[in-house]
């Protein structure tokens, strides 16, 4: 099967609109996360959340037109016979809050669709276009998909571009399932309280080898490896055994054609909630055993981005392959059990050419990819 490398990995958060910027901070330890001051947070269970202060809304448009344009602003060019897929869970619902405040919006920009329609337009793509909306796997499950496209043959290049906003939607939804915490979340820590949501975007450019070498391109590092998998266990809760992201990966491993012991580093959801940190710890120490892998999330620092958590977390860990260093997991002070020895409140150096990503999200999904070494300019 044909190599497929990303030639190009861009972000959005609120540390800035590159994906150098994010890269610096969490490796300083900063948090994003902080009061909420875009709408009233009284009576919600929590009023932090990780916000990019001048994200506004123009005319009638959401916030994520002013997102998409930032973020396609920082992308290099593009060749017309991409084929693009867009990750989003809620797109443009912001503008579902105006039409019910009597305010002027286009209702069509709650249409994750029309996220997809947007940046081919913008971008002049002859190529195919669709949305990938699975909850929290959105853009890990995108990826897998452009990737398999390239591998199979079916086109040379495919644009990964991912987004979501924090609303008073979004945001009271998260309140009355109880899953926000108070102070900014805590990773893997035994007095975590609950996640925190937050904002972003990224884009991921992929290739297979003769395009990207055609056209002189970074060689950022290669998607090796994806799987897909669900535990129906709950709408909103993981399967406490961990079954459907063990799936997930294992179908990552053997599709990358690699072993669990040449994994460097992972990546992992980590969102602080009770439920689902326990959950991935238990899945990580059945595969790699009591390895001191490093184990990293980078949720304290940016929170929950959502649909945007795969894309966002894929291009830190080409960074953290090429770094040879796993970010600090910021907020994470007293190890729950399984964490000792793998997740630090520090950076922590490794050696190795592959790093494991995973996401999860409500309905039960699961996703993973294996990223390998690339060679960044």
């Amino acid at each position: 099967m044909t190599h497929v490398w990303v030639t190009d990995a861009q972000t959005i958060t609120p540390f800035g609109d590159s994906l150098e910027a994010l890269w610096l901070a969490v490796m300083a330890g900063r948090s994003a996360i902080r009061p909420l001051e875009r709408f009233a947070v009284k009576g919600y269970q929590a009023g932090v959340a990780a916000w990019i202060e001048d994200l506004t809304a123009s005319d009638n448009r959401s916030m994520c037109r002013n997102l998409t344009d930032r973020l396609l602003g920082q992308l290099g060019p593009i060749p017309p016979n991409t084929d693009l897929i867009t990750a989003t869970t809620k797109s443009g619902i912001d503008n579902l809050e105006r039409i019910k405040g009597g305010l002027p919006a286009d209702p069509a920009d709650v249409l994750p669709g029309r996220l997809s329609r947007d940046i081919r337009l913008h971008l002049q793509l002859k190529g195919e276009g669709f949305n990938v909306s699975a909850a929290c796997a959105s853009a890990t499950i995108a990826l897998a998909q452009g990737a398999e496209m390239i591998a199979t043959g079916y086109t040379d290049a495919v644009l990964v571009c991912c987004l979501d906003l924090v609303t008073e939607f979004v945001f009271s939804g998260f309140s009355s399932l109880k899953v926000l915490s108070a102070d900014p979340c805590r990773p893997f820590d035994r007095d975590r309280k609950g996640l925190s949501l937050g904002e972003g975007a990224a884009a991921l450019l992929l290739m297979n080898d003769k395009l990207a070498r055609q056209r002189g391109r970074s060689l950022l590092g290669k998607i090796r490896g994806w799987g897909v998998a669900n535990d129906a266990a709950h709408i909103t809760a993981p399967a406490r055994d961990g079954c459907g992201l063990r799936q997930a990966v294992i179908k990552a491993l053997k599709s990358a054609g690699r072993n669990a012991d040449e994994i460097a580093a992972v990546c992992a959801h980590g969102t602080g909630t009770v439920y689902n940190d326990l959950m991935e710890l238990k899945v990580f120490n059945r595969i790699f055993g009591n390895r001191r892998l490093p184990i990293f999330s980078i949720k304290g620092s940016i929170g929950h981005t959502l649909g945007a958590a795969g894309g966002i977390e894929a291009a830190v860990g080409l960074k953290a392959l090429n770094e040879q260093t796993a970010p600090p997991t910021v907020g994470f002070s007293s190890p729950e059990k399984g964490a000792d020895n793998k997740v630090s409140l520090h950076p922590l150096t490794f050696s190795g050419n592959y790093l494991l990503t995973t996401n999860s999200g409500f309905g039960g999904i699961n996703a993973a990819l294996i990223l390998e070494k690339g060679k960044m300019n």
